[in-house]
């Protein structure tokens, strides 16, 4: 089958252009359910009322403004026969008693004069346009008329053939015009703006549950305590998902604690077995086999540490403010014994809501494993938007891109990885996001200007 490439080359345009038409409107729709929701409610009640305006105006309203202004054309033109079939009297009398009282419409017999300079056109000219139509219809005179100004009349020139002169005539507007349909368009846009704002107060308070719920949940992701306004409300299905999330937490929770429960028991009992090998091996006495089994007991109580501290992750603290400042400078006296250069530059005000004991074991992970392969540290800590930024810096020999996901991993030892130390659990940076990522930051390695490893650590202030 032959394949038209001009519809093809024409549709791909078409499809381009729409997409883009869709990709500025989502950018500019709002992203919040709030919004959303108010969008959903007034697109349809501007779209009704604009169809319901529309039809009104080109229906009901040109409606009744052309039969008005068919009504008082018809009596001008009767006006005008009477004059100009019947003798009247010299001044008009008798015709202008009768057309102010019968038909209540002020007229004069003016000389022949021309007429005064068309006045303007009116924007919005449904009477003037009605009005027009009928004259040249009923009356086919020349004539001139003002419809424009702040005046409740309108002014009608008509010129009469016999007697050779004006008919001038004053009518009240709202005769000719139907002057009070703006009323029904007042009343539409008021009772719109007041279900407007019933919607609105009903959809915050609908809105206000789910808000909640969101709030309750990331702080409990960030292992900070719920809020203490939160409870059930809201639809049926808002409180279902709020009873579905407390139960998840105290799922979570239980679950913490028998883990930890169970670590502290098998702790108990690893560490009752190492003490009674410590006093069987003073007993033995010093020898070098004794002190490589010391060693080997040693490691095995500090690897078995790690693993606890890992599985715990200091969930039992409470959020504090800190000032990071003092934490970083915790480490000065390490360094000096240890021989390495640690610079600090940080903002002596700046706080960070965290866990104390967590936060600065997050701190002192960073800090060993580059005191460990590195002679040089620059820590410095900025304040940003709901976060500060600490960076360490050093001039050791850092890791390779391939690898600085690898190294969070538990228990991960790389051959040549930063993290590898003599009897070393490869633990010590996967605690550090643990706790990095508990209290809703986060921890990425990157390339240093010293030449070694940056260690980039976020956390909410």
């Amino acid at each position: 089958m032959a394949v038209d490439t001009d519809q093809i080359s024409i549709a791909r345009p078409r499809r381009n252009i729409a997409r883009k038409i869709s990709r500025w409107v989502s950018a500019r729709l709002p992203k919040g359910l709030y919004g959303r929701s108010l969008i959903i409610i007034i697109a349809p009640m501007v779209l009704l009322q604009s169809v319901v305006a529309f039809v009104f105006m080109e229906r009901h309203w040109q409606t009744v403004t052309t039969r008005l202004s068919q009504a008082v054309t018809a009596d001008i033109a009767a006006i005008v026969d009477v004059i100009e079939t019947y003798p009247q009297d010299t001044d008009y009398q008798n015709i202008v008693r009768i057309a102010r009282d019968r038909l209540r419409l002020n007229i004069a017999i003016l000389p022949p004069d021309p007429f005064p300079a068309a006045s303007a056109k009116p924007f919005f000219s449904i009477l003037d346009d009605a009005l027009r139509n009928e004259i040249a219809t009923q009356i086919a005179r020349p004539f001139w008329i003002d419809t424009v100004g702040d005046s409740d009349l309108l002014e009608i020139r008509v010129r009469l053939q016999n007697p050779d002169a004006v008919l001038r005539v004053f009518a009240r507007r709202n005769s000719a015009y139907a002057s009070n349909s703006h009323i029904f368009l007042v009343w539409m846009v008021g009772t719109s703006l007041v279900l407007l704002l019933i919607a609105i107060a009903f959809l915050r308070n609908q809105i206000r549950p789910i808000q909640r719920l969101a709030d309750a949940a990331e702080s409990f992701g960030k292992g900070r305590s719920l809020p203490p306004d939160f409870r059930l409300r809201g639809a049926r299905e808002v409180r279902q998902a709020s009873l579905a999330f407390l139960q998840m937490r105290d799922r979570i929770e239980r679950q913490l604690h028998q883990r930890t429960a169970m670590l502290t028991g098998v702790s108990h009992d690893l560490r009752t077995i190492l003490t009674r090998f410590k006093l069987q091996l003073a007993l033995v006495g010093e020898s070098s086999d004794v002190e490589e089994l010391q060693a080997d007991i040693d490691e095995m109580q500090r690897m078995l540490q790690g693993y606890l501290d890992f599985a715990r992750g200091e969930t039992g603290e409470e959020v504090v403010p800190v000032n990071l400042r003092e934490v970083l400078e915790r480490h000065e006296s390490e360094a000096k014994v240890k021989d390495k250069q640690l610079q600090i530059i940080c903002p002596k005000s700046l706080e960070i809501r965290v866990r104390p004991s967590a936060f600065a074991r997050l701190v002192a992970n960073v800090v060993s494993n580059a005191f460990r392969h590195a002679g040089k540290l620059v820590i410095r800590a900025t304040e940003g938007t709901g976060f500060a930024t600490i960076t360490f810096d050093d001039d050791g020999c850092g890791i390779a891109e391939e690898d600085r996901e690898e190294v969070f991993k538990p228990f991960v030892r790389l051959d040549e990885a930063r993290n590898q130390d003599e009897g070393g659990t490869g633990l010590g940076l996967s605690i550090a996001r643990d706790i990095a990522r508990n209290h809703g930051g986060d921890i990425n390695l990157h390339e240093s200007k010293l030449g070694g490893l940056q260690v980039v650590v976020k956390m909410p202030i």
